[in-house]
Order: structure tokens, then sequence, then C-alpha cells
């Protein structure tokens, strides 16, 4: 089982870190031989923490995996090493989760932070220059640089910095367990923005990986403004027009070995322009685990990992976004979950921006921590044909969930200069239907079958 451990360093070690790491994200040094371990310029830092030979960090914390089994190894079953190097954050949306946060018609639950955020925490974001941290993308992002350096200061700014530094920071942690390149396609949208779209596809442990960054602008549409204002926006257009911005980063990940669970998470953010200039935003997101095999560890290790950074925000707030993760991932034809959750939130605007932001933010850095573990955990377990059966008809319900359910995918797909291949990335890239699928009392399709109709507590 997964132990996590979270201490702060102090913010000198901090910042040295942080710059070496952007620096260095695109030329990690791999030993093959020895201990990973970071560039000479970069071994002083506090904060990294090793996995399975990895080094991992995250901004502000260390965080601490003991992890047993077959962890660290290739799917050659040679022990892979090399220095592993993840900025922090981790997180969000394409072009559909951005614009499904448009379609939450009937959702009327209200996210209301808590005052009670650590002055560590309060260090949100990477020190020094927007050009430096710009190097260490998988592209360049959306907005001109030159334009998000005269507003640095602003939320857009710094959100989309947030999203691009997630972006990059995953693909690099997968990269580094699959052996495989991310395809990076970059996209611009006719209406406003664009979007950078990174996808491997039939990789040697990743049968398909996403990871999509979008910021997109321009005025809403009419059906738009009364979708939000049913949601109790209440929103004055000028002439009828109402701008606004939208960002986000999204993942989804579907492994080829059925004991490696597929994952999902977007982190977003919204923003309104209104008649007399002021702003409304919000923001949103969730991170949550899809297995195929019932592991009461990884199940832990993932949601307690959420936990950790809900809690150093407000109590409760885990509780409630872990079941309201629950009640969004519900395929009701079916009578069961997409699988078993993790946490969810929405409309986000409280109690201050800065605050909204700090805990997105907490959040979002524990994708990586919360996922890699059980990828390499589960690297070399072996599996049956049958076991691969099952993961087909368990993709097939993710499949039925996103199409027919999943807000964002609905809206996407029908909003005008929608990316259609970065919303449908979140699909797998094989899947089964059978008639009547039922499986045999007491196997362990059985029982991952009764942990989706009947939803655990996990920590």
């Amino acid at each position: 089982m997964a132990t996590v451990v979270f201490c702060s360093v102090n913010k000198t070690a901090q910042i040295t870190a942080r710059r070496c790491l952007f620096s260095r994200l695109k030329g990690l040094a791999r030993s093959h031989s020895g201990e990973s371990r970071l560039p000479l310029s970069c071994t002083h830092s506090q904060s990294g923490t090793s996995l399975a030979g990895k080094i991992w960090f995250s901004r502000g914390y260390s965080v601490r995996f003991t992890s047993h089994g077959t962890a660290g190894r290739a799917a050659t079953g040679r022990t892979r090493r090399g220095a592993l190097v993840l900025i922090g954050a981790a997180a969000v949306t394409a072009a559909a989760a951005v614009t499904g946060v448009l379609a939450n018609a009937n959702h009327f639950q209200r996210a209301e932070m808590a005052t009670k955020v650590s002055q560590a925490e309060k260090e949100t974001e990477q020190e020094g220059d927007i050009l430096e941290r710009c190097r260490g993308f998988m592209s360049p992002p959306v907005t001109d640089i030159g334009v998000l350096q005269e507003r640095k200061g602003e939320m857009c700014t710094r959100m989309e910095m947030l999203i691009m530094e997630t972006q990059a920071a995953f693909c690099n942690a997968l990269e580094e367990v699959d052996g495989g390149k991310f395809k990076v396609d970059r996209w611009q949208r006719n209406e406003g923005g664009g979007g950078i779209s990174c996808v491997m596809q039939d990789g040697k442990v990743f049968e398909k990986a996403g990871v999509n960054v979008s910021v997109v602008f321009g005025n809403l549409t009419e059906e738009a403004a009364r979708q939000m204002r049913s949601r109790g926006k209440v929103l004055k257009g000028k002439d009828g027009k109402l701008p606004f911005c939208a960002m986000g980063v999204s993942s989804v990940i579907h492994p080829k070995n059925p004991h490696i669970p597929t994952v999902h998470f977007n982190y977003r953010y919204f923003e309104i322009q209104e008649e007399d200039g002021t702003k409304q935003w919000w923001f949103g997101g969730g991170t949550d685990l899809t297995p195929v095999y019932v592991n009461k560890e990884d199940a832990f290790h993932f949601h307690n990992t959420l936990k950790e950074a809900c809690d150093k925000h407000h109590s409760q707030y885990y509780p409630d976004f872990k079941k309201w993760c629950d009640r969004y991932f519900y395929i009701r034809h079916r009578g069961e979950t997409r699988g078993i959750g993790g946490i969810f939130f929405d409309d986000l605007d409280s109690p201050s921006q800065e605050e909204a932001f700090n805990f997105v933010q907490s959040c979002a850095r524990t994708v990586v921590p919360c996922y890699l573990p059980i990828v390499y955990k589960h690297l070399n377990d072996s599996f049956t044909d049958e076991n691969k059966g099952w993961q087909q008809v368990r993709r097939g319900r993710y499949v039925e969930f996103n199409l027919v359910y999943d807000r964002g995918v609905k809206f996407g797909l029908a909003t005008p200069g929608s990316r259609i291949e970065s919303i449908l990335m979140s699909l797998p890239l094989t899947a089964r239907w059978e008639y009547m699928h039922e499986p045999a009392k007491g196997t362990m399709e059985a029982e991952m079958l009764e942990v989706l109709r009947n939803p655990k507590e996990w920590v």
C-alpha cells in the first residue's frame, strides 16, 4: 500500500528547484546503470521524492510513495531507470470539456470555498519569466507570449500557464513510462483561440493517451447564455453579446494492460465580461479512476491522495466532491458508475478568486502522484484473453457514458467551431459490446460490477 507524506520546503529551495525543472524538463538525464538522479545543478533540492527509480517533484511539497510489487519495471521486464521530473500541477479540458461548463443546465450545486488556506499553498505559481517557463512546454502556448507577458498578473494568464505546465508534466511522465512520444497537434478556432492536442496511440504501455489544452474566447451564443442563467448566473450582455474566455486541460489515458486503470482528469476556468465591464468567473474540474478489476490498495492510494489535497482547504471538500463525482459519472441506463470515482466540482467562485485558484492547483498537482504509482505497480502484471475481453466490455461502458451523458462531449458536438477530434479524444482506441453480458458469480469481474453498482467509501 502506498504511503503519502506531505511536507513543506523552504522558499529558496522551491524557487531553485522550480527554475531548474522548467529549464531541464525536455532534457532529463536517464541513467540505466545506477540510481536515478537529476542533473547535478538540481541535486541540492530537497523536494525530490523517489519512487521505484523515479524522482517526482511537486511545487512546495514533497510527496513520498513507498510502493511494493512490480513498480518501476518496463513492459519487457527490464528495470527502467532515469530521472522523471514533474512540475507540480496536473491538469484539464479540451474544447469539449471547456465548453462543457456551459452545458451544466440543471446542476445547481455550488462549490463553496473555505478560507482555510495555508501560506505555503498560496505559493501557487512558478517563479521566473514567462518566456523561460514556456521553454518547457509541449508547444508554444495558445496565447502569444508577448500578450502573456503584458498580462502576467491576470487570472487568464496564470491559468493558461498552469494548464500548459500541467500538459508538459503529464506528457513527460507518460513518455517516460511508455517509451513512446506524443504527437503534438496545434489547432485554431475560427471564432477565437485554439488548442494543443497531445496524443500517443498504440504505445508499449498505453493504447491511447491524450492530454489536451484549449484556450478559447469570443461571444456566448444566446442558448449558452440561457443555460448559464438557468444555473443561477445573472448575466447582462451588451447588444446581446457576452464576451467570454474559457480554458482548461483534459486528459484520458487508456492502458493496454487490464490491471492498469483508465484515468481521467480535467480542470478549467471560465470568465465572462458583462455590459458594465465587470467579470464573472468560476472554476471546475476533477479527477477520477476507472479500473477493470477491484484493487483496494490502488483505490485507497488514489482517493487518499485526493483527500490530502482537499483537506488542506476544508475537511468537507473531499466527501462532498467524492459524492458529486459518483453522481456525475453514473450510467443511468446501466445502473452503474463509470468507475470508482474520485472528486468532481463545478461553479467554484468563492470565497475569492485567489483562494479558488489555490484550491484548483492543490487538486491539479495530485494527478501524477495519484496515478503513476499505480501504473508502475502493475506494469508487469500478466493477464489472460478473458481479462482483456472484460477490459473491452468495460471500455464499451466508458464510450456509452461519454456519448450519452457527458455534458462536455454533448455540448462540444453541438457547438459550431468545435474541434471534433479533440472532443472525441477521450474515447478508447478499441472497445467491445457483447449481447446480454453478465459475469459469472464469484468472479473478479462480478466483484468489479458490484462495486460499480454500489459505490464504496475507499478512505
